[in-house]
């Protein structure tokens, strides 16, 4: 099992896989904050007087993390700061649905009401935590 993890090929796959994600998923961000702002509404679990600061300045930080990891310059910090990220988002979708709220997770677009997206969108997330533990393992 050990030889899998360390795989410099697999690691580097997953690295790349990971940070295309996370840079794909900002670029929307960073194009239309207010629509991502209505986004971060959807959840009602952020204070009105943080959504706007929130929306500009997680996709930054999104799309740094993905290139620093695609990259490898501050490797470790990066792989940390996607990793809360990813437990952050994992936690808010899970809460979306155990409160009984239907949306698109906002990810890569605008969040909307969709019941089956929310469950397709907690998966993916709990994939990149396992492609992630992957990285944090090797």
């Amino acid at each position: 099992m050990r030889r899998i993890i360390d795989n410099d090929y697999l690691t580097m796959l997953v690295r790349l896989v990971v940070g295309v994600t996370f840079i794909y998923a900002s670029y929307y961000k960073i194009i239309e904050p207010g629509d991502f702002a209505k986004s971060i509404w959807y959840y009602h679990l952020v204070p009105g007087s943080l959504i706007n600061l929130i929306a500009i300045i997680l996709p930054w930080v999104e799309l740094i993390c993905g290139l620093a990891l695609i990259v490898g310059v501050v490797y470790r910090g990066s792989l940390w700061l996607v990793i809360v990220m990813m437990v952050v988002f994992v936690a808010a979708i899970a809460s979306a649905i155990a409160r009984g709220i239907d949306l698109d997770c906002g990810c890569f677009k605008a969040a909307e009401s969709s019941s089956e997206s929310t469950w397709n969108s907690l998966f993916f997330d709990i994939g990149l935590l396992v492609l992630l533990a992957q990285l944090y393992l090797s």
